[in-house]
């Protein structure tokens, strides 16, 4: 039996742009209360955070380029998140928070939208935005924004 959301594109089936912008506001709030994954934002918040993260989460989930159109490419978020070195206990309880959030928005996982924005959420925190730990300066110019769908990350 084929699951009816997956016949959309994962971007779609979390609620298209209000259900990014209500993720990302969940996700956001946890995030800048929590103890740990707050010492990111200690230098000020910028007010399109949300905003902002919604456009990057649609595009990345199969919405439309928002992101690339109006903020930047792969590149440049990349450049944000460069030059942090590793962090491994901020990126589990930045997931940790994601889940929360998650089940802030209705949409937990143990579903399949839910898992699937678990293991996007997850991987991104771990491994994309954690390519370039030494520098900002070591991140190549041009670098999309990865596409996740509901096998995972799109390939070429």
């Amino acid at each position: 039996m084929t699951d009816p959301a997956r016949e959309t594109s994962v971007y779609e089936a979390a609620g298209g742009r209000d259900g990014m912008v209500a993720l990302a506001g969940a996700w956001h709030r946890r995030v800048v209360a929590d103890e740990v994954v707050g010492h990111a934002f200690s230098r000020g918040v910028d007010p399109h955070h949300v905003e902002r993260l919604a456009a990057y989460w649609g595009e990345a989930l199969g919405g439309p380029p928002t992101f690339s159109t109006a903020y930047g490419d792969g590149s440049s978020v990349a450049r944000v998140h460069g030059g942090n070195g590793e962090h491994q206990e901020m990126d589990d309880r930045a997931v940790a928070c994601f889940d929360g959030a998650l089940d802030d928005v209705g949409t937990s996982t143990g579903t399949a939208v839910g898992d699937v924005l678990h293991a996007y959420f997850a991987w991104a925190t771990r491994t994309a935005m954690n390519a370039y730990p030494d520098s900002p300066d070591d991140v190549p110019d041009g670098l999309e924004i990865p596409r996740w769908s509901w096998d995972g990350l799109v390939r070429g």
